[in-house]
C-alpha cells in the first residue's frame, strides 16, 4: 500500500472543512479519545515523560488555534449572509417574485 498522494489528502481536507456534521463527529470522537487518555496516561506514568507532555502541549496549541479559526470562518460567513440580507431583504425578493409571476402591480 502506497502513501496517500498530496492531492488526495488535500481533497479529504477540503471535504472535512466543508462538512459541518463530519467536523462535529471528528471533534466529538477526538474529545472522547483524549478524555479516555487521561486515566491511561496516569496509569502508565506517561505524564512523567517530557516528550509526552510536550506532544500534548503541541496538540492543545494546534487544536485551540484550529477551533478559533473554524469559529472565525463561521462568523465571516454569518456576516456575509447578514450583509447580503440587508442589501436585498427577503420582503423585497418576495415582492419581486410576486410582481413577476402574477398580474399584481407594484405601488
Amino acid at each position: 500500500m502506497s502513501a496517500a498522494s498530496p492531492g488526495r489528502l488535500r481533497s479529504f481536507w477540503n471535504v472535512m472543512q466543508g462538512d459541518a456534521t463530519l467536523m462535529r463527529r471528528v471533534n466529538g470522537w477526538l474529545t472522547i479519545f483524549w478524555v479516555a487518555m487521561i486515566p491511561i496516561s496516569l496509569a502508565l506514568g506517561w505524564l512523567n515523560s517530557v516528550a509526552y507532555v510536550s506532544a500534548l502541549s503541541l496538540w492543545a496549541l494546534v487544536s485551540g488555534h484550529w477551533a478559533g479559526w473554524q469559529a472565525a470562518r463561521v462568523e465571516v460567513e454569518q456576516q456575509r449572509a447578514s450583509e447580503a440580507e440587508r442589501a436585498d431583504p427577503l420582503e423585497d425578493r418576495v415582492e419581486r417574485e410576486l410582481v413577476r409571476d402574477t398580474q399584481l402591480e407594484r405601488h
